[in-house]
């Protein structure tokens, strides 16, 4: 739309309304961008379900055995914002609950902000990935419904401006990633299965 908008004002001689217009434009097709990923061939890995910086790895259980583990990931306006399944398997569940809009980055955000919660049962495991809302992200979206079936790294859905996006793991899951990476969605490996 702004970049419809911003022809018309070029045509009609709005130079500097067409200019404001063509870098909003070409800001939202940066921000909207969905590259190619091809995600790594062994079934026995768990991918990172969004681009951006991990901001938390924690137990929820503090250190009782078999405790699961979560995994924040925040995404920042200039990151892919299009969220990748972390591993192949159905669907059992999709629960959305609205919220607040917190700082993604907030320990809270994935408790009281608006979310996305997918259930995705593997062959080996079964994991929790959520979709959190942030403080300018007003908007989540979801492409997948409870029942089908998706691959390791297929896209389920995006999540407008920065947010954050939860996984939670089962204590089979080894979790090879620290807070501070920087992971890839569909393509960095953040567990492998044991």
């Amino acid at each position: 739309m702004p970049g419809a908008l911003g022809v018309i004002a070029f045509l009609l001689g709005f130079w500097p309304v067409g200019i404001v217009l063509a870098i909003l434009a070409a800001f939202m097709a940066f921000f909207f961008r969905d590259p190619q990923r091809q995600a790594p061939a062994d079934s026995n890995v768990v991918v990172a379900p969004a681009d951006g910086r991990v901001t938390r790895v924690n137990t929820l259980n503090g250190d009782t055995a078999g405790s699961p583990t979560i995994i924040s990931i925040f995404l920042s306006p200039l990151d892919v914002h299009i969220n990748r399944s972390p591993i192949a398997g159905e669907i059992t569940d999709v629960s959305y609950t609205p919220g607040k809009f917190l700082m993604a980055t907030n320990e809270n955000a994935s408790l009281v902000n608006e979310q996305n919660a997918l259930t995705i049962e593997g062959e080996k495991i079964t994991v929790v990935c959520k979709q959190i809302a942030g403080i300018l992200a007003r908007r989540i979206v979801c492409w997948k419904r409870a029942g089908e079936r998706v691959a390791l790294g297929e896209r389920f859905g995006l999540i407008k401006f920065s947010s954050r996006t939860d996984i939670l793991l089962p204590a089979s899951v080894e979790v090879l990633v620290a807070k501070g990476d920087r992971v890839q969605g569909g393509t960095t490996v953040i567990g492998r299965i044991r």
